[in-house]
Order: structure tokens, then sequence, then C-alpha cells
């Protein structure tokens, strides 16, 4: 009988295999990706897919294409107009959101809120308004004001308060607090610490957050005419309803044109800022 003998001591730790693993670890990741697989092929199994349009699909494609080639430059004038129509109406809603934004986000930080009915009420604002879709609070508000510029820009403004009262919310309650403890040991009041403790601080995010959201109600002012809330969506809709396809290259060619532009100029300011 020959006696096996196992290396002890450093020699053991050097013979030992490294694993990031343990045997544990493994079959619980096995089993994570097993049910996101089970998961996949469950959700694929509810949508009713017509399998024969899917594969005609890039047919379809290449000849929509070829259809909307060449371009019209017929229309140029409402394009051009809807276009300054579409840039106006997400200034003018971030322009509002941004400050609507900024009262709510004060009582939604914990630091900064009064109390706790504030600090609930200002979160509920928030989730409430990143909740809805900016196309349906559009639709809301064509079926109240009926369509037009006015209920794009309340959906825009709507939708932004969540995402800048989020984001500055967050802004605040990351601020150092040596300001404050100094403004507070001179018997400043709260009105004066915000002003003076609070807000500076928060400034270049208050800025940097302000360009950002702007570049995306761009974006997002684009589609609103698709439901009768101004933009140039507006006549995209009546391009694809009437058949227009070389019209309705033109619009996508300006809507593409639009958002570079507009991500340039975001981009060239939150440089500045930042």
């Amino acid at each position: 009988m020959v006696a096996t003998t196992q290396p002890t001591g450093p020699d053991a730790i050097a013979h030992r295999e490294w694993s990031r693993y343990t045997s544990k670890e493994r079959w619980r990741r096995y089993g994570l990706m097993a049910l996101v697989a089970l998961a996949v092929v469950w959700s694929l199994s509810t949508i009713n897919v017509i399998w024969p349009w899917l594969w005609d699909a890039p047919q379809q494609m290449g000849d929509l294409f070829g259809r909307m080639f060449p371009p019209s430059l017929e229309g140029w004038k409402d394009i051009a107009w809807t276009l300054l129509e579409t840039v106006n109406i997400a200034t003018i809603a971030t322009f509002f959101a941004v400050f609507l934004s900024l009262p709510i986000a004060l009582i939604a930080a914990q630091n900064t809120t009064p109390n706790r009915f504030t600090l609930w009420l200002g979160r509920f604002i928030l989730v409430s308004s990143r909740s809805v879709n900016t196309i349906i609070w559009a639709l809301l508000f064509v079926a109240v004001f009926g369509p037009g510029v006015l209920a794009g820009i309340l959906a825009i403004i709507f939708r932004s308060i969540g995402f800048l009262g989020k984001l500055l919310g967050e802004a605040i309650e990351e601020i150092d607090r040596a300001p404050i403890e100094a403004l507070e040991s001179v018997g400043a009041s709260r009105f004066k610490i915000l002003v003076y403790g609070v807000i500076p601080q928060v400034m270049p995010t208050f800025f940097a957050v302000s360009i950002l959201r702007w570049d995306i109600n761009l974006r997002e002012s684009t589609v609103l005419g698709l439901v009768g809330a101004g933009g140039i969506g507006i006549i995209l809709q009546g391009a694809i309803d009437t058949f227009a396809w070389q019209t309705v290259a033109t619009i996508l060619l300006a809507i593409i044109g639009l958002v570079i532009i507009g991500e340039a100029i975001s981009a060239y300011l939150r440089k500045k800022v930042i």
C-alpha cells in the first residue's frame, strides 16, 4: 500500500487551484441564468409576432427606402417653420420645468425638506412625473386643451419635472455640510441657509442637468405632433398618411440634423458649465 502525502503549509496554498467562484456560487449563477432564459422564452411566447412579416421585413424596408429616394424639397418652408416650433416647444418647456422642479427637489431631499410629509409629497410628485411617458402626457393635454403647441409644452414640462427634480434632489443630499453648519452657528434663517449654503453648491449640477434635459426635450418634441401636440411630428404624420415618402425622407433628415445640432450645442454648453 502506497501512502500519498499532500503538501502542507505554504506548499498547500500554492498547490490549490484558484477559482473565482465557489461551487455553491457557480450553481447559483447557473440557476439565475436558467431563470432569465426561461423568462425570455416565456416573454417571446406571449407576444403575437407574425413571423412571415418578420422574414419579409428586409424586402419591405428596401422597397420603402427606394420610395423615399430622392428626398423632396417641396414644402421646405413648412418643414423649417415646424422645426422652429419644435425648438421653441423644447426650450419654453425646459425653462418652466427647471424653475418648477427646484422647489420640488428641495422638499424631496432629506436634508432640506421641512418634515416627513413634504418629503414624501415631493417624492410622490417626482415619481408620478417620471412614471408617465411624454406621449401619454401629450394625449391627456390634447384632450384637455385641444391640439396645438400648448399641449406639447405642458406635456414636456410635466415629464421634465420628475427628471430634473430627481437629479437635483440627489445633488442637494450630497452637498457639503460645513457651509450649512457655519451659517447655522451665526443664527442664519432657513431661507438664508438655502440661498447661501445650499443653492451655490448645486448650481453647477443645476445648469448641467438643465442643459441635458433641454437636449432630451428637443428629441422628444419631434414626435409630439404625432398625437397633435405641435411640432414637426404633425407634418410627418400627414406625409405618412398620404404616402408622400419622399417628403417623409426630407422630414426625417431634418429631424436628424436638428438632433445633431442640439447635441453639439448641449455638449458645448455642458463643457463650459462643468
